[in-house]
C-alpha cells in the first residue's frame, strides 16, 4: 500500500479557494458528501471533531475516497491530533493556538493551520514556527478590517479566515493579499446532507472556483 502524499498547510490551503467546514452527525452521509465535494472540485476536506460520530466519518472518508484530502477540525489537544491521525486525517485546524498542540500535530505527522483571533496568539504560533494561520472568528474577530491592520506588522503570515465567512462576503476576504483561502460551511448545508442531495454540494462546490482572485 502506498504513502499518502504529506501536504504542507500552505499547500491545503492553496488547493481551492474555500476549505469546507464540515459537520457530520451520520456516517452514513460522510462517503458520498466527500464524493460530491470532490466532484465539484473541493478535494481539502475538514470534518470538525464536533461530533460523536466524527471520527468514524474521517476514517470512511479517508479509506473510500483515496482523492479526498481529509483533515481534522476543532482539534484542542493532544488527544484529538493523534485522534486525528489515526483516523486518517492528514491536516489538522485548531480554533486557538497553544504550543501543545502544535507540538502534538508535528508528532503525529499532520499540518496544522492554527486559530488565532489577536496579535500575540499570532507571534506564538510564529514563535513556534506557524506562518499559516486561521483567523477565527473571523467576522466576529474583525473581519476584513482586522487582516488588512495585521498586514503590516504580519507581512510574512497568511491566513484562512473562518466563522461567519459567507458566499457573499467570501469575496471581499479573498481580494486581501494576505489570504490564501476562508474557511465555510456553507459547502455542505444541513438541509442537503439530511436530504442527500449530493447534487447540490457538488454545485456549491463548483461555484467556490469563480472566487479565486
Amino acid at each position: 500500500m502506498s504513502t499518502p502524499q504529506t501536504f504542507s498547510a500552505l499547500q491545503v490551503m492553496q488547493d481551492a479557494p474555500v476549505i469546507p467546514v464540515i459537520v457530520l452527525n451520520d456516517v452514513a452521509h460522510a462517503v458520498p458528501m466527500a464524493r460530491a465535494l470532490v466532484a465539484g472540485g473541493i478535494r481539502m476536506l475538514e470534518v470538525t471533531l464536533r461530533t460523536p460520530q466524527a471520527l468514524a466519518c474521517i476514517e470512511a472518508i479517508a479509506r473510500e475516497v483515496p482523492e479526498a484530502v481529509v483533515g481534522a477540525g476543532t482539534v484542542r489537544s493532544k488527544a484529538d491530533a493523534q485522534a486525528a491521525a489515526n483516523a486518517g486525517s492528514r491536516f489538522a485546524v485548531s480554533p486557538g493556538y497553544t504550543s501543545a498542540v502544535g507540538q502534538a500535530c508535528r508528532d503525529a505527522g499532520l499540518a496544522l493551520l492554527p486559530g488565532v483571533a489577536t496579535g500575540s496568539e499570532i507571534m506564538m504560533a510564529q514563535e513556534d514556527g506557524f506562518t499559516e494561520l486561521k483567523f477565527f472568528p473571523a467576522m466576529q474577530a474583525g473581519g476584513p478590517a482586522m487582516l488588512k491592520a495585521w498586514s503590516g506588522p504580519f507581512f510574512d503570515v497568511r491566513f484562512c479566515p473562518t466563522g461567519g465567512v459567507t458566499l457573499q462576503n467570501a469575496t471581499e476576504f479573498l481580494a486581501l493579499p494576505n489570504v490564501v483561502c476562508v474557511g465555510g460551511s456553507w459547502l455542505v448545508p444541513a438541509d442537503a446532507m439530511a436530504s442527500g442531495d449530493w447534487a447540490r454540494v457538488t454545485a456549491l462546490a463548483q461555484a467556490t472556483h469563480a472566487l479565486r482572485k
